[in-house]
C-alpha cells in the first residue's frame, strides 16, 4: 500500500506541546476522512447488504490511517492520558474525534474550534457491529462465552448420536463436516444428529460444511530399493500419472493436480505435509518435475500419499471451486448454515462461489418455500495473495451475505514462512476488526490434547489467545470432548481478563 504524502512530525520537536499534537491530529483526521472516503466510493457498487454499510466504510478509514507510521504520534499522546490510538481498529473516526476533542479542551483558551466529542453510542458502534456480524454468522451464543467453538467431525458422529449430543452438551457453538472426506450419505447422517441434539439438548448449533477445494496431494509414492525415509539430499520426481515403476535412484509420487506442475520452473520451492519436508525444483522432465530434498529431519521422513503440497513462490492458477465442489454444493445449499472456502485467493474467487451458491439454492426453491437463504461463507486465508486481498475478499463476500475469515495457519505458515505467521496472524486479526468481520483461530489449537490426551503448556497459551477472535476450531480426536470442556474453560476466564487486544481489568484474586 502506498504511503501517504502526510509525515510524521519529530516528537520532540514538535509534539511535546498540546497545540502541535492537536495539530498533527486535525491533519491526520482530514487526511484519512479523505482517503477512507476514496477507497469506500470504489468498493460501494459491491456492497448489497445495508448491515455492511457501515463496517466497510469503518475499514476504509482504517487502510487509510494504518498507511502512516504513527508511532511517534502514539508516544507524544501517552504523557496527556489519551489514548494512544492502539485499540482504533473497531472505531477509527470516533476515537481520532475523542482524541481531538480531549486535546482541543486542554488547549483553551489558546484553541477555541473545539471539535465535538462523540456520543457513547457512537463511540462503541464498532463492538456492536461485530457482535451483529457474529450472530448472523453463527447466531446467538447459547451460554454467556463471547468467543464460539468449531469442531471438525469425525465420520464417526454419522452413527454414534451421543458423541455429537456430548459435544454440544459441553460447548460446541459449530459442527465442522469436511467434504474432502466421506459421503453425502454420512454427511447428512451427521446433521441429523446435530438438529437431534439442538433440540434434546435445547443448545443452537450451527453446521459448517467445508469444500475440498484445490489443493494439490502427493498420489502413488514408490520408493526406490524399498527406502523407507526420504533424506535431505535425495529426489523425487513429481509426476503427472500415477508411477507405475521402481526407479533405483530416486522417489516417486503424482500430483493429484497434474497442471500445477506446468506452473513451476527450476528454483521453485516445495513444501510437502504441512512443511515437513522441504525441497526445490532441480529439472524440469518430460513426466513432471524433479526435485532435490533441502529439509527433512536428519532421521529421515517418511513420504507417504495424500499429503499437501504448498509451492509458496509460485502463483498457482487453478480454480478454487472443482468439479467435486460444484456437485457437493448442491447438498451443502440444502443442509449447511455455512459453507467453509478453501484456497480463496481474490475478490473474483468470492463471487465465483456466491453464484455456485445461488444456483443450488434456485434448484432448492423449486421444491421448498422461497425464503430460503443463501449460506454463510467462511474464507481461509491460506497464501500471500489471499493477505493482500484481504479488503477486496472481505468487500466482495460480506456486502453480499454473512461472512467470516479463518486464519489457516497451516497452509498459511508454510506459504509465507513460519517466522512470519505471528505479525501476519495479527494483521489479519487488526483487519478482520475494523470491517467488524468475525474470525475463526485454526489449525492445531490443543493438538496433543484431542490426540493424546495431554496438553502441551504452549497450547493453553495459545488457546487464551483465541480470545483474540471470535470463534476457535478443534479439530477430530480421540480426546475431542475433553478438550471442548478445556476450551470453554479457559475462554470463559480469559474474557474476564481480555476483550480482543484489549486489556479488562478485573479485579486480581491471586495476590
Amino acid at each position: 500500500m502506498p504511503n501517504s504524502s502526510l509525515q510524521t512530525p519529530n516528537l520532540a520537536a514538535d509534539l511535546s506541546g498540546p497545540e502541535n499534537l492537536l495539530t498533527a491530529l486535525r491533519e491526520l483526521r482530514t487526511t484519512v476522512y479523505q482517503e477512507g472516503q476514496a477507497i469506500f466510493d470504489k468498493w460501494r457498487s459491491h456492497i448489497q447488504r445495508p448491515a455492511f454499510i457501515d463496517s466497510s466504510l469503518n475499514l476504509a478509514y482504517y487502510l487509510a490511517l494504518r498507511r502512516h507510521d504513527l508511532r511517534f504520534l502514539q508516544t507524544a499522546l501517552m504523557p496527556w492520558g489519551l489514548s494512544s490510538l492502539g485499540r482504533i481498529e473497531a472505531r477509527v473516526l470516533p476515537n481520532l474525534d475523542a482524541v481531538i476533542a480531549t486535546l482541543a479542551a486542554i488547549c483553551q483558551p489558546f484553541d477555541q474550534s473545539l471539535t465535538q466529542r462523540p456520543p457513547l453510542a457512537a463511540f462503541f458502534e464498532g463492538e456492536r457491529l461485530l457482535q451483529q456480524h457474529t450472530e448472523d454468522l453463527f447466531g446467538i451464543s447459547s451460554s454467556d462465552r463471547r468467543v464460539r467453538i468449531m469442531v471438525t467431525l469425525p465420520t464417526e458422529a454419522a452413527s454414534n448420536y451421543e458423541l455429537v449430543k456430548d459435544l454440544i452438551q459441553r460447548g460446541c457453538d459449530c459442527m465442522r463436516i469436511n467434504c474432502a472426506h466421506d459421503s453425502s450419505s454420512e454427511w447428512l447422517a451427521m446433521i441429523v444428529n446435530i438438529r437431534l441434539a439442538e433440540v434434546e439438548t435445547g443448545r443452537a448449533c450451527k453446521v459448517l460444511m467445508d469444500l475440498g477445494g484445490s489443493k494439490p496431494r502427493t498420489e502413488g509414492v514408490i520408493s526406490p530399493n524399498d527406502q523407507e525415509r526420504i533424506f535431505r539430499g535425495d529426489h523425487l520426481l513429481l509426476t503427472r500419472e500415477i508411477p507405475t515403476q521402481i526407479h533405483r535412484d530416486y522417489f516417486q509420487a503424482s500430483c493429484s493436480i497434474p497442471e500445477v506442475l506446468d506452473q513451476l520452473q527450476v528454483g521453485a520451492t516445495v513444501w510437502i505435509d504441512d512443511g515437513h519436508i522441504g525441497a526445490r525444483v532441480c529439472a524440469i522432465e518430460p513426466t513432471g518435475v524433479m526435485l532435490q530434498i533441502v529439509h527433512a529431519r536428519s532421521k529421515g521422513d517418511k513420504l507417504l500419499a495424500d499429503k499437501g503440497l504448498n509451492f509458496p513462490d509460485t502463483e498457482l492458477c487453478l480454480s478454487p471451486i472443482t468439479d467435486q465442489d460444484r456437485q457437493d454444493l448442491n447438498f451443502i445449499a440444502h443442509h449447511a448454515d455455512i459453507v467453509g472456502y478453501s484456497f480463496v485467493q481474490e475478490a473474483g474467487d468470492i463471487a465465483l462461489l456466491q453464484q455456485e451458491l445461488r444456483v443450488g439454492v434456485a434448484r432448492r426453491r423449486h421444491r421448498l418455500p422461497d425464503n430460503i437463504e443463501i449460506p454463510a461463507i467462511i474464507a481461509k486465508i491460506e497464501t500471500p495473495k489471499a493477505v493482500r486481498n484481504l479488503p477486496e475478499l472481505i468487500v466482495q463476500a460480506a456486502g453480499v451475505q454473512p461472512f467470516g475469515i479463518m486464519i489457516a495457519r497451516g497452509d498459511l505458515a508454510v506459504e509465507i514462512g513460519y517466522q512470519r505467521l505471528a505479525e501476519i496472524q495479527e494483521e489479519i486479526l487488526w483487519l478482520c476488526e475494523a470491517a467488524h468481520i468475525p474470525v475463526i483461530w485454526a489449525t492445531q489449537v490443543l493438538e496433543n490434547l484431542v490426540k493424546h490426551g495431554i496438553p502441551s503448556r504452549a497450547e493453553i497459551t495459545d488457546v487464551a489467545m483465541a480470545e483474540r477472535a471470535e470463534c476457535v476450531m478443534l479439530n477430530k480426536g480421540a480426546y475431542i470432548a475433553d478438550a471442548v470442556t478445556i476450551v470453554d474453560d479457559v475462554l470463559v476466564r480469559m474474557q474476564a481478563h481480555q476483550m480482543k487486544k484489549t486489556p479488562q481489568l478485573r479485579a486480581l484474586h491471586s495476590w
